[in-house]
């Protein structure tokens, strides 16, 4: 059993998606696996699902069983808002002496669009909700620099920074948390991770799903500002930054920064969005909408490491499969010593940051026979096969128990948030013409483009 202190957690939102998908079952499978600590959840919303037996059916997992019957009763339900916490805060009183009164810890999960966050705070705060607290925000964290900074600015009149866990869960998955093992971990490539070795980076996230019922959420967002801005550019500070002195909060949120400072002023003419055909037609949307489902982009890092090395990101709704793939592809040796025309692609180190994740490295080996023919082979390390007997935790698992240690380690500062809205501010300022792709497609004509002449690894398998 864990040894962390007792948690009341509330969750904001708690009638959405995100908490029947992601949050509930993580906890659920945290309390099966022994991670949680004696806890109470409290969801919370402006609107009732019914009686609490009500609400605790709506958010069970599929494949809940018995057990769920038993964590379920530590589940409620209060109606809250932005104008009367009181109830909410009555609520909370409840769970602690539940929980034996002292000791308890708070743990607030503001799943809530980001215009709606300062009012809540307010709240937490003038219902001392805010008191022994842990504040986890979701992305985004604002919808340009002005308002992330007016944001962070109430958020942190009212927490310490300490307190303020600001998540993405792309930074919870285990494949992501491998590139820092692969990186350092291993004498064969880290002398590699270089702009001498390493021609070009693409950072490749494609959704074969369309918005899915989540109109409002596109129209008001975009995806440049859903997942560039956020999960991609993290991404790119695990491929790019340096050798943090500790695998910890601090070291880590430094060397992160210093390469989103070092990221040079996006160029406009190589930023490309577009939006697939029939997203006027889906429910919730404006008719002559121009948000943009698509976005693709070069990014450069001015930095000792990366100088000249292009990275390209790439992320959309409908299209041609879903991946999230990172490809490191290399400078080519001379080949002419060989007979015969070598495969012109080059030797690339490939990650894919599934749930069961891969790395493949792309080689180039004399096929078996009679003559010197050069081919391809592929190395395969499969973590499932490798670590068979381990038991990996969810993103959202592994961040929420994070949030209960006060472990900020995967979690994104806020100096981090305000230099990339510095970054981004621009392109949306003069935003491109979202050009039109069909559903199932790889984007834009002009996105395919991008990398140049090798293109874009992914659909390659």
């Amino acid at each position: 059993m864990t040894d962390l202190a007792p948690h009341v957690l509330v969750m904001f939102g708690a009638s959405g998606d995100l908490a029947h998908r992601k949050l509930v079952p993580g906890l659920f499978h945290l309390h099966g696996a022994g991670l949680l600590p004696d806890i109470r959840i409290i969801g919370t919303g402006r609107h009732s699902p019914g009686t609490d037996d009500e609400f605790r059916a709506k958010i069970a997992p599929e494949d809940a069983g018995p057990e769920w019957t038993a964590f379920a009763e530590r589940i409620r339900f209060v109606v809250s808002s932005a104008d009367d916490g009181a109830d909410l805060a009555a609520a909370v009183a409840a769970a602690e002496k539940d929980l034996g009164g002292s000791g308890v810890r708070r743990l607030l999960y503001l799943s809530v669009p980001s215009a709606a966050m300062q009012p809540m705070i307010a709240m937490l705060h003038d219902t001392g909700l805010d008191e022994r607290s842990r504040l986890v925000l979701e992305k985004p964290f604002g919808h340009d620099l002005d308002s992330a900074e007016e944001l962070n600015a109430a958020v942190l009149e009212v927490f310490a920074e300490t307190e303020v866990f600001r998540i993405d869960h792309f930074l919870g998955k285990e494949a992501v948390q491998n590139i820092l093992a692969l990186r350092f971990a291993n004498g064969l490539v880290e002398p590699i991770w270089n702009k001498n070795h390493v021609a070009y980076v693409q950072i490749d996230v494609p959704e074969a799903i369309s918005i899915e019922g989540r109109a409002a959420f596109m129209e008001a967002t975009g995806t440049f500002r859903d997942m560039i801005s956020t999960h991609l550019f993290q991404l790119l500070a695990f491929v790019a930054l340096e050798p943090p002195v500790h695998i910890d909060a601090v070291a880590l949120h430094e060397e992160k920064l210093k390469v989103f400072r070092a990221i040079r002023p996006l160029d406009p003419d190589r930023v490309v969005f577009g939006q697939y055909e029939g997203y006027r037609d889906e429910k919730g949307v404006a008719a002559d909408s121009t948000v943009e489902t698509f976005a693709a982009l070069e990014v450069f890092v001015d930095n000792w490491r990366w100088k000249g090395v292009p990275f390209y990101l790439r992320t959309g709704k409908s299209l041609g499969q879903g991946r999230r793939t990172i490809t490191l592809g290399f400078h080519e040796p001379p080949l002419r010593m060989f007979p015969g025309e070598a495969d012109g692609t080059p030797n690339e180190l490939v990650l894919e940051l599934t749930d069961e994740p891969e790395i493949s490295l792309e080689m180039r080996a004399k096929v078996p026979g009679a003559t010197f023919t050069i081919g391809h082979a592929i190395l395969d390390l499969r973590f499932e096969t490798a670590f068979g007997d381990a038991v990996p935790l969810e993103a959202y698992e592994k961040l929420l128990l994070d949030v209960m240690r006060g472990d900020h380690t995967l979690f994104t500062s806020t100096d981090e948030v305000e230099r990339l809205w510095e970054l981004c501010d621009p392109v949306l300022a003069a935003k491109p013409t979202a050009q039109p792709y069909a559903k199932g497609s790889w984007g834009p004509q002009a996105a395919l483009d991008l990398p140049g002449e090798r293109g874009w690894r992914v659909p390659e398998k």
